[in-house]
């Protein structure tokens, strides 16, 4: 990008007052939105109100809004729900309501409020903006106000922020406390399923998600799911055979459990409910299988949010706040929202109406257009769901006799089984033999390698580290071996499931294709690794489990201080040379400063960190918290930095540190990464199949190709899944240090430094652009989105 950086220190927010306020249901994350609000209004020299209870505050005035201070927003960043309250209210339907509310307001000098709820939340907010100056006219007549603050205060700005954990609202990828909600999901369903394997049960699971099936949906992909009933996809006539037959086959294919997963607004093709007690009724009736129902309830509302939310949040928070300052009487209410990893503006009333077009699209019986106007990524888990949870009956499996292998390579990453497993169900589907490749490069050049069937992955999704088993040794002193191996097994194509070493490994074998024609093979990586240092994506398998350890942790941690005098903590993160963990873990904990590689650091900066943790420690703040990456500073060690901290701290605060090691790459995945592994494997899979015909030579009976488009990369860049030849990877790579040369998440470590009270720039030229909402072909959903 060429064009000149924009900087937002142009962008004051001197005489302007901003409400912030939590409608609607609660969700995971709202917190987070509102403490980044506070700070980012502040820091920008804004007034920021707080409105207790949501439109109801508003109406009500007096205490109910509250001018705060940085402090006040200390220490919720961590919290599930809404510490400012929210309710359901009637009054503000009214216009004798929003009368008053818009009283209160002008009353604070407020005309900027940034709304954080679901879709009704937001038409309101916006009908209100659109009455405002009627409003402010009859309060003066009414002589409410004087005339003179109808002129001042003439028009309102209202951005939006969809809190919602169903995941409804159109425009967005994922709302606030989606991701959260799921967690909660796969907690439960992980802990049924050791139960359930016990006794050979099947359980029906209820989810939330009156009007939308995301939750439903993406929680049956990530345990694997062998049903499950969504408003927008009801099930065809006859149903119910289906279904039993499935359950049947599954058990007789010797798995202990089944899983059904029903969202509470479930529908059959004719609109009539399908309820979680009418499916086990059935299965009982039908099969005689022991079976028990869960409601998950308001669990899925509850506990702390998911690191990806408190980032998602914060994002968004700080976006929402450059949003209002940028708002002239011109532009339409907005809402902020996220589109890949990318934070996009988006008109709010483009969103609520594609949004009720939906539920009209389910009313009316349209379900294919329904799955449609949810957009993409909606679109995408479906297909995904559907290629992957029934297996053909084999006489209808097409035969290609092509033999594809799979492997883990480098170091175990949390939702690599869930990626082998996509990988064999899909490649079976297509037609292909799957062979699994035991102990990475090592264990392929010493012929453990096995056909691997569709039973054989069962179970898979949630399982932590790599069942394959994953070894970091690269193929090139095994090239010889290797090639024996791939002739003898006859393999045709290779997909790689790791990390740094995954890339470097293609990249020695593509190298050695000139001397064994038996590389001359589409090969494709996807990558899974904690440290998310790949090049040519945006987001690796792991990373996001690794990151949800560290933010626990760091709750841990700071709690382990609640009772005690002012602590500072220093954690050591793992990453190699790659700062995401620190930087985002950072993010996510609400820390005081990370230290990465990437952005080099002396002394100078290091002292001035130690007077600010102790400058605020004079406040009522009374934890510190600093994330060191392993590998910022060979000189400044983590040991340096706790005696730099101890000594500059005496008097002040005491310090402990604290390495995190190896915790780092275990665990279950988190629905995140078993959900990206799926469907990213799925995809490469696919593109596997596709090189197989484009390279298959019909009269030598064999596979050849040797381009650099046959070895290539599936990564995540920016909206989009994107293919890269690693060839043309290497001139994006640091290889001494084994990080991307440019990484996008740099982008987002001035918020850090903003939400923990530095003086800094940030570049916000990405955004300010109000988009509109792109209605999607179907031809788009194949493509790109994940």
């Amino acid at each position: 990008m060429d064009h000149q950086p924009k900087f937002f220190e142009n962008l004051s927010g001197t005489g302007k007052a901003i409400g912030v306020l939590t409608s609607g249901g609660d969700a995971q994350g709202m917190n987070a939105a509102v403490r980044a609000v506070v700070r980012m209004g502040i820091y920008v020299k804004a007034k920021v109100y707080f409105v207790y209870e949501g439109y109801q505050g508003m109406v009500d005035g007096g205490d109910n809004i509250v001018e705060v201070s940085w402090e006040s927003v200390s220490s919720i960043l961590q919290v599930g729900g809404t510490v400012i309250g929210s309710a359901r209210c009637k009054s503000f339907r009214t216009r004798e309501g929003r009368l008053q509310a818009a009283c209160n307001l002008v009353q604070r000098g407020i005309t900027n409020l940034c709304v954080i709820g679901g879709d009704g939340s937001l038409t309101g907010a916006n009908l209100f903006r659109e009455e405002w100056s009627g409003l402010l006219e009859e309060l003066a007549q009414k002589g409410k106000i004087d005339e003179e603050a109808v002129k001042k205060y003439a028009y309102l700005n209202i951005v939006g922020m969809v809190g919602s954990i169903d995941n409804d609202f159109c425009g967005t990828d994922m709302t606030i406390g989606t991701d959260s909600a799921l967690h909660r999901i796969i907690e439960v369903v992980d802990a049924i399923m050791t139960t359930a394997q016990s006794h050979q049960r099947t359980f029906v699971l209820e989810v939330m998600g009156r009007h939308c099936g995301y939750l439903a949906l993406v929680s049956a992909l990530a345990c694997g799911a062998d049903w499950v009933f969504i408003p927008e996809y009801p099930p065809e006539e006859g149903w119910e055979d289906s279904m039993c037959v499935k359950l049947s086959e599954n058990r007789a294919r010797k798995k202990r459990l089944n899983i059904i997963i029903v969202a509470e607004g479930a529908i059959d093709c004719h609109n009539k409910p399908i309820t979680s007690e009418k499916v086990k009724d059935l299965v009982v009736q039908r099969l005689g299988f022991d079976t028990r129902v869960t409601i998950l309830g308001h669990v899925q509302r509850g506990g702390t949010p998911s690191a990806f939310d408190r980032i998602l949040a914060s994002r968004m928070g700080v976006e929402a706040v450059l949003a209002l300052l940028e708002a002239t009487p011109d532009t339409p209410a907005c809402v902020v929202s996220l589109s890949g990893n990318q934070a996009v503006r988006l008109p709010l009333m483009e969103c609520v109406q594609m949004t009720q077009e939906v539920q009209k699209a389910m009313d009316e019986g349209r379900f294919v257009e329904a799955v449609r106007l949810r957009g993409r990524s909606f679109e995408n888990n479906l297909n995904t769901y559907k290629l992957l949870s029934q297996k053909k009956p084999d006489a209808e499996l097409p035969k290609t006799n092509f033999n594809v292998a799979v492997l883990n390579v480098g170091a175990p990453a949390a939702g690599m089984n869930a990626a082998v497993r996509a990988a064999v169900r899909v490649g079976i589907t297509e037609g292909h033999k799957m062979f699994a490749v035991i102990d990475g490069f090592e264990g392929f050049a010493r012929g453990k390698i096995k056909e691997i069937s569709w039973g054989d992955v069962g179970g898979w999704t949630g399982q932590g580290g790599s069942i394959l088993g994953t070894k970091r040794t690269l193929p090139a002193k095994y090239l010889e071996k290797i090639a024996d191996q791939m002739r003898t097994n006859n393999i045709n194509a290779l997909m790689v499931i790791g990390g740094f070493e995954a890339y470097l490994g293609l990249l020695e074998l593509s190298a050695a294709r000139e001397k064994y024609d038996e590389f001359c093979v589409p090969m494709v990586m996807v990558p899974a690794t904690v440290s998310n240092n790949v090049p040519g994506s945006d987001f690796s398998i792991g990373a996001d489990t690794a990151l949800n350890t560290i933010t626990d942790t760091c709750d841990r941690i700071k709690q382990s201080a609640s009772g005690t005098k002012r602590r500072v903590f220093i954690i050591e993160t793992m990453g190699g040379y790659c700062g995401y963990l620190a930087n985002m873990g950072a993010l996510a904990a609400g820390a005081d400063a990370a230290y990465i590689f990437e952005e080099q650091f002396d002394i100078r900066e290091l002292q001035a960190n130690v007077e600010h943790l102790t400058e605020k420690m004079k406040t009522s703040i009374q934890r510190g918290l600093v994330l060191r990456n392993e590998n910022c500073n060979e000189n400044y060690t983590t040991d340096f930095i706790y005696q730099l901290y101890s000594e500059e701290g005496k008097g002040v605060f005491d310090c402990r540190k604290n390495v995190l090691g190896h915790m780092q790459q275990g665990g279950a995945p988190s629905p995140f990464d078993r959900n990206f592994g799926t469907k990213i494997s799925a995809k490469a899979m696919q593109w596997i199949s596709k090189k197989l015909k484009e390279t298959y030579r019909k009269e030598e009976g064999k596979v050849f190709a040797n381009t650099d488009d046959s070895v290539c990369l599936l990564g995540m860049r920016r909206r989009n899944l994107v293919f890269q030849p690693v060839a043309e990877l290497k001139n994006e790579t640091d290889f001494v240090h084994r990080i991307p040369m440019e990484q996008w998440w740099l982008k987002l470590r001035p918020l850090m430094k903003i939400l923990a009270k530095y003086k800094t720039s940030y570049d916000v030229s990405d955004s300010g652009q109000l988009e509109h909402v792109a209605m999607h072909s179907p031809k788009e959903a194949e493509t790109g989105a994940i």
